[in-house]
């Protein structure tokens, strides 16, 4: 798969593309089935499938606040590669994209950028200036530029619409379960473990230690977990997700005990599936009554995941 940022530039896929238009965080299953299409369109027409995101997220662009994200740049990228995509048009978004009128975008994305032949989107999709482009506008334009506007059929699991604000609101519920049945899979995050303060190995529980962006909101917490990495498959552990009140921390870390584990994991990335959510972050009056609880969360994560001490 290719991937370019800009908005400017020659055209990627002079053959013509069809396209798909979307935020995909989290390249849920509703992103899969648009993506799926798109591939069997351009497999059937001889073009290449393209896929047309943001980065940030608009959604977050415009908050101005941090935003649970689904997927980090690198992980929605190799999800969306591996959906079988042949260009990625990643754009940045700022405040002049956000200022892009609809009619604009659709000359210098579409036609300029990727030689639209077919465009899909999800249910309700707007995109320009003042959200003022929707299907019926995408239709117009190309019927004025030769390229036809679909817009693919909403994907539902139990009855409720898939969607990535749905996914986070059931992350920040702790509803693990609801958002793998929308996702396709567990949720998870993937980082480069750093070094940290190795307060874990002296209370005699060795963590892992990843840091979570600061731009997206976490959802702390202690958890039961699984962890995939160089070696590693599966493999269970107890996780904390915050900024560790209990030794006054500051920044929002991700720190994982894994079980019965003795390596050296500087350095390496690591994807931590999330099972279920234990308890809050709490504070302690001293590290014995800290340790004390650790060892009650591990226990009980063991317990969750169906390993025995």
């Amino acid at each position: 798969m290719k991937l370019a940022r800009s908005i400017d530039g020659p055209p990627l896929t002079p053959q013509g593309a069809v396209v798909a238009i979307g935020a995909f965080d989290g390249v849920h299953l509703g992103h899969q089935a648009l993506l799926a299409q798109i591939c069997r369109r351009a497999q059937a027409l001889g073009l290449t499938a393209a896929v047309v995101c943001f980065e940030p997220l608009p959604r977050q662009h415009f908050a101005r606040a941090p935003l649970l994200r689904l997927t980090p740049f690198r992980e929605r990228c190799e999800r969306i590669r591996a959906c079988g995509i042949g260009q990625l048009l990643c754009l940045r978004f700022g405040d002049a994209l956000a200022r892009t009128s609809a009619r604009s975008f659709i000359e210098r994305v579409l036609l300029q950028r990727l030689a639209a032949r077919e465009v899909w989107v999800g249910p309700g999709f707007r995109f320009g200036h003042g959200r003022e482009g929707d299907l019926d506008l995408l239709e117009a334009a190309g019927m004025l530029h030769g390229f036809s506007a679909h817009e693919i059929a909403a994907r539902s699991v139990d009855g409720e619409r898939i969607s990535s604000s749905g996914i986070r609101q059931a992350l920040l519920t702790s509803d693990f379960e609801g958002a793998a049945h929308a996702l396709g899979r567990r949720y998870g995050y993937s980082g480069r473990v750093v070094r940290g303060a190795q307060l874990g190995r002296q209370l005699g529980f060795p963590t892992a230690n990843l840091r979570w962006p600061q731009n997206s909101r976490g959802f702390g917490g202690i958890f039961a977990v699984r962890v995939d990495g160089p070696g590693l498959a599966g493999h269970p552990g107890v996780a904390s997700l915050g900024h560790r009140p209990a030794v006054g921390g500051k920044e929002l870390l991700l720190e994982v005990h894994l079980f019965d584990f003795d390596g050296d994991l500087y350095g390496k990335r690591l994807s931590i599936d999330f099972v279920a959510k234990q308890r809050e972050e709490w504070h302690f009056p001293d590290l014995a009554s800290l340790t004390a609880q650790i060892r009650r969360d591990a226990d009980e994560a063991r317990a969750i995941l169906g390993v025995r001490p």
